[in-house]
């Protein structure tokens, strides 16, 4: 988790923002996984989440202790917790249109998109646990999904086993993706 100790004033971030801004790019090279034309998961952890917090704070300059401390606990929540993946899941679509069109097609889908660790069971994501994001006609285009791994899941990843994500939505054709290793070995890197 992290604190406000964590955090740089508003002041010290707008003199490293730049060189903050890239580092956190560069991290998150291997924490995406694309599922089809219109679906990536972002896989978050107390770097990715330091950066959102101090744009957060940087956007809506907030520097009193109790702003502060609600954006923390806004997204303490996002790290994960050494026996699970938490990650943002984003449905892109360009055309306003087609986006409106397919939220509605797709009502439901934050909850069928599972990963699958070796040859073990598939894992259903907990979505949007601090809040609804979908309503009973549309889903969102952002939600964040928890995956939590078994034992089983954890030791079969620290010897190598393959990590597969897939969509099984009616209204979304797509391939399950089987994870780059490098993309792999980030994610195990999130598991204490």
């Amino acid at each position: 988790m992290l604190s406000r100790s964590d955090l740089w004033s508003l002041e010290d971030y707008s003199q490293m923002r730049s060189t903050f801004r890239k580092e956190v790019l560069a991290h998150k090279q291997h924490r995406r996984v694309q599922i089809g034309d219109a679906m990536q998961l972002i896989f978050e952890d107390r770097l990715t989440i330091k950066y959102q917090i101090q744009e957060m704070l940087r956007i809506e300059k907030i520097f009193e202790a109790e702003g502060i401390q609600q954006e923390l606990d806004a997204y303490n929540p996002l790290i994960p917790d050494g026996d699970n993946w938490k990650c943002t899941l984003l449905i892109q679509y360009e055309d306003v249109q087609e986006r409106q069109r397919r939220l509605k097609e797709l009502l439901g889908v934050e909850d069928k998109i599972w990963v699958q660790v070796g040859d073990g069971k598939p894992v259903w994501p907990i979505a949007d646990e601090d809040m609804d994001r979908a309503n009973e006609d549309k889903t969102a285009a952002v939600h964040f999904l928890r995956y939590q791994l078994t034992p089983e899941n954890i030791a079969d990843l620290k010897v190598g086993g393959t990590v597969t994500f897939g969509v099984e939505h009616d209204a979304y054709a797509s391939n399950p993706v089987q994870v780059a290793e490098e993309v792999r070995l980030t994610l195990v890197s999130d598991i204490g």
